[in-house]
């Protein structure tokens, strides 16, 4: 899974990168400081695999990771080269969902880029010049696609599908609003608009904000914007993020206690990062390894099992499946599990549920 960490200059974006994924990049109080993509591998937490770990007596635990991007900072008139624009567009192409940090804070130190805070005012920027930048490329994907129909009849739903998207973001709306079929969908993705991709809204509020009333007013328009296009909306302190990222294990579950806080502002971005991009984990678990595997919602046994190797979907003969849930009530015996009839026996029909603990058998 890949994340695109976007945002207008100064709006916290490099000091929430830097904490969540220890990469070090560099943050200073200036515009552009970022200029190439910053990138982060971040493992989910998931305290299951350490416990089937410690009963599996695994060689090692292999969780599911992120990638995370940060991307440099986009002004106005970022679709017409403004700024680092035209480098900055073309990374987002590259993720499957944009994290948009938005500045929640008052900070006489931190300039802003517009001389003032307005979440939504910021967030309409960076949309805009998205649309604006999408509207560039329908209207030659338009001119190429009507010329082919005239020999192809078949390009005609295309071309409608093509000027109906462009009347959405001519009217200010994102693609990503749109109701589009399936078949429709598959084709808007093959374009890589920037406004098709899922968002999920970052308000960056500052650490006595989340430590007295975890929001502030700014935060609250960002969480009613987020909802008006069902987006996801996340409330951090990447200054407290940062603090954080510099405690061990222990120290973290202290530190987070002492504010208040049941979880990290990362463990709410993951969360929020499957929610909107449908996905859930099984796990398989042996001597060799205890491993989350990373799949969409309604993913078929079979197809989940190719997550694994390519090999064992081919030769597909069932799953034994326990939920995370039953196998610990039993004490995290398989053969435990055999015994009680806890295990079952799933065909290639089963869709996979969150927490399932996974063996595939197969035909090699």
């Amino acid at each position: 899974m890949k994340l695109g960490i976007v945002g207008l200059p100064n709006v916290g974006k490099s000091t929430l990168f830097n904490a969540i994924t220890h990469a070090g990049a560099e943050s200073a109080n200036y515009p552009f400081c970022t200029i190439e993509p910053n990138v982060g591998v971040v493992a989910v937490p998931d305290e299951r695999l350490n416990k089937l770990s410690e009963i599996s007596k695994s060689k090692k635990v292999v969780p599911t990771a992120i990638e995370f991007y940060d991307i440099a900072g986009l002004v106005k008139g970022a679709s017409k080269g403004e700024g680092l624009g035209n480098q900055f567009l073309s990374n987002i192409r590259e993720v499957e969902a944009i994290v948009h940090v938005i500045r929640c804070f008052e900070d006489a130190d931190v300039v802003h880029v517009d001389g003032n805070i307005d979440p939504i005012r910021d967030i309409e920027t960076i949309n805009i010049e998205l649309m604006l930048s999408d509207l560039e490329l329908l209207e030659r994907r338009l001119e190429k696609t009507q010329k082919a129909a005239k020999g192809d009849k078949s390009l005609l739903a295309e071309v409608e599908l093509i000027q109906r998207t462009m009347k959405t973001l001519e009217e200010g709306k994102s693609i990503r609003t749109m109701s589009l079929s399936e078949e429709e969908e598959t084709l808007m993705k093959s374009y890589t608009l920037l406004s098709s991709k899922p968002v999920i809204y970052v308000a960056n509020i500052s650490e006595d904000d989340l430590a007295n009333n975890g929001t502030n007013d700014y935060a609250e328009k960002v969480k009613e914007f987020a909802l008006s296009e069902k987006s996801e909306a996340v409330i951090v302190s990447a200054a407290i993020e940062e603090e954080i990222s510099q405690l061990d294990e222990d120290e973290r579950k202290e530190f987070l206690s002492d504010l208040g806080l049941e979880q990290s502002g990362l463990d709410k971005l993951i969360q929020a990062s499957y929610s909107l991009l449908g996905l859930i984990s099984f796990i398989t678990t042996g001597e060799i390894e205890t491993r989350a595997w990373t799949i969409k919602k309604g993913t078929l046994a079979p197809q989940a099992a190719g997550k694994i190797h390519s090999d064992i979907e081919r030769g597909f003969i069932r799953a034994e499946v326990i939920t995370y849930d039953d196998l610990m009530a039993i004490g995290g015996s398989m053969a435990t599990a055999r015994e009680k009839g806890l295990l079952r026996i799933e065909g290639k029909e089963y869709v996979m549920k969150d927490g399932d603990v996974v063996h595939f058998r197969f035909n090699v």
